[in-house]
């Protein structure tokens, strides 16, 4: 891995709740009762990214290797289950800063076992899959709000999270 520190992204990806994402191509209007189906079918994908020969390797000097986005997205499923839960058992929930960019370096994301990534991620995806299966009815409707002022509901979390997991296919 080459020692280029990577630029912040500071992009309010929240957008995308509403108007889909036209880099990837997502699009929002999907049925979040699915949600943990979704995530399950991320995994198959991010297995085989990680067993790649070139795992390591940036494809530019200031943008991440697929081991590096392997480790980002099975940090975010597991970010993304602690704070669903805070949103399905605390009233207006309230989440942290998380800087990715910060947790990148001090994780050393380019210097972990991509073998050892694909089953975290495998897991951690399948736990945060189970825990949207749980979901049902109002709490849907649950609200968190981010450290920065964004709010989402069960539902709107459920689609930015499933952007980033399918966008970052798209960055591998």
């Amino acid at each position: 891995m080459e020692p280029t520190e990577i630029p912040p992204d500071d992009k309010d990806w929240t957008v995308v709740i509403t108007d889909g994402c036209p880099e990837c191509g997502f699009d929002p209007g999907l049925d979040v009762t699915t949600t943990g189906s979704l995530i399950r079918e991320t995994i198959p994908f991010w297995t085989g990214v990680l067993s790649r020969p070139d795992v390591r390797r940036r494809p530019r000097p200031t943008t991440w290797s697929p081991l590096e986005y392997g480790c980002h997205v099975r940090d975010v499923c597991h970010l993304f289950a602690e704070r669903l839960s805070l949103m399905l058992t605390a009233d207006d929930a309230r989440f942290a800063n998380w800087d990715q960019d910060a947790a990148a370096v001090e994780g050393a994301y380019g210097e972990q076992d991509p073998a050892r990534v694909a089953e975290e991620y495998a897991s951690a995806a399948e736990a945060l899959a189970g825990a949207f299966d749980e979901v049902s009815g109002e709490q849907w409707d649950r609200r968190g709000t981010r450290s920065n002022g964004s709010q989402f509901t069960v539902a709107t979390f459920a689609v930015y999270l499933l952007h980033d997991l399918l966008h970052h296919q798209g960055d591998v």
